[in-house]
C-alpha cells in the first residue's frame, strides 16, 4: 500500500429491490442471515465501517425514496479486502440466493468509490455515485469491482 492509498478507504454501496416485504415468510432466510453475515463482515480483515440503524442493519434506511429498496453500504481498506469477504463463507451463500429475494434490475445497483480515511459516506452520497455510474460507466468517481481505479485525490 502506498502512502497515497493509505489516506483513502474504499466505500461500497449495494442497492436491491425486494420482491416481498421484509417480514414475509419468503424473506425469512434472508433476514435470518443478516446478523450472522454482518458479524462476519465486522470481523473481516480490512473492514472499516458499515451503515446501520438502531436495528443493527440498514434494512430500514430509505434509498432513492423507494420503500421496496434496501441498501447496504460499507467502507473497506481496499478492494481485495472487500472481495475476500464478498465471495467467501456466509456472504457467498446469501449472494447465491439473491434472485429469490430481490428483483433483477438491469441498471447499476452497486458502486464503489474512494473516500478520505475516516470519512463515512451518506446514503445521499451513495445515490449520487450509483447515478453517476449508470450515466457514465466506471470512472474514478464511481466504479465496480470488475473495473477499479487507484485511490487518490481525483476520485
Amino acid at each position: 500500500m502506498t502512502d497515497e492509498s493509505a489516506r483513502y478507504e474504499l466505500a461500497q454501496v449495494n442497492i436491491a429491490r425486494l420482491k416481498f416485504p421484509l417480514d414475509s415468510p419468503e424473506l425469512a432466510d434472508f433476514m435470518a442471515g443478516l446478523d450472522p453475515v454482518n458479524a462476519v463482515a465486522d470481523a473481516a480483515d480490512g473492514f472499516v465501517w458499515r451503515l446501520q440503524s438502531d436495528s443493527g442493519n440498514a434494512t430500514g434506511v430509505s434509498v432513492f425514496g423507494d420503500a421496496a429498496m434496501i441498501v447496504n453500504m460499507s467502507v473497506w481498506r481496499d478492494a481485495e479486502s472487500l472481495k475476500a469477504f464478498m465471495y467467501a463463507g456466509r456472504h457467498r451463500e446469501l449472494l447465491a440466493r439473491r434472485f429469490e429475494w430481490f428483483e433483477r434490475i438491469e441498471e447499476a445497483l452497486v458502486a464503489l468509490w474512494w473516500v478520505p480515511a475516516s470519512h463515512r459516506p451518506t446514503v445521499e452520497e451513495a445515490e449520487k455515485r450509483v447515478l453517476h455510474l449508470r450515466a457514465h460507466g466506471p470512472t474514478p468517481h464511481a466504479f465496480t469491482l470488475r473495473k477499479t481505479f487507484p485511490a487518490g485525490p481525483g476520485a
